[in-house]
């Protein structure tokens, strides 16, 4: 098997498991099942952040939320440390799934390994490929989610918004600030508001 086949084999496969999401998204008109509709814009900004992005760098990209319904976020109560627990949760299901695909489709254990680990975030800040996956991540929750769970949450106060603008910030690096400066202008007018006093400060 080449290079290229293994790696369309594997993000196929990712394709198929989030395919199964019962939960859906609304895409230019069109209803996808919500985790197959992340996986795809997680894909669509890797490659605007990154070129010509790794093989590793893909799949992890893809399986960043790989079934993630199956693991619901009502089970782990309310709160922000129950919240960090769900969210490491995930993230080693997501490694763990990844890593097995990629063995299935003859990836070495070292690049298995390597995708689970970026996929956990344990090494964020420290290595390139998991701040790189930190920075994709950012710019989708920015320019598909931020009005949305602005909509959801009416009971935060403006401080407990300020704090989330920049704690995002705070996770990218520069290459991720110019890319999120850039989709600013895109948001809408409150959110901009909120983006500009955030980083004034």
């Amino acid at each position: 098997m080449t290079d290229e086949t293994r790696l369309q084999q594997a993000l196929e496969m990712i394709d198929r498991a989030n395919l199964a999401d019962p939960n859906q998204e609304l895409v230019e008109g069109e209803a996808l099942p919500r985790e197959y509709a992340y996986s795809l814009h997680m894909t669509r900004w890797l490659f605007t952040l990154e070129p010509a992005p790794s093989e590793r760098m893909q799949i992890a990209c893809r399986a960043q939320h790989i079934e993630r319904w199956t693991i619901p976020r009502s089970d782990y109560g309310e709160g922000r440390q129950n919240y960090y627990q769900w969210r490491q949760a995930c993230g080693r299901m997501h490694g763990r799934r990844a890593a097995e695909i990629m063995a299935e489709c003859g990836y070495p254990p070292e690049e298995c390994e390597r995708v689970e680990l970026i996929l956990t975030k344990r090494k964020l800040r420290e290595d390139e490929d998991t701040q790189l996956l930190e920075d994709v991540a950012c710019m989708v929750f920015l320019e598909r989610y931020f009005a949305q769970f602005f909509e959801e949450k009416p009971d935060y106060d403006k401080e407990k918004w300020l704090r989330i603008v920049r704690r995002t910030w705070g996770k990218m690096t520069l290459r991720g600030h110019e890319a999120a400066l850039n989709l600013a202008g895109n948001l809408p007018d409150h959110l901009q508001a909120l983006l500009q006093e955030a980083l004034a400060e």
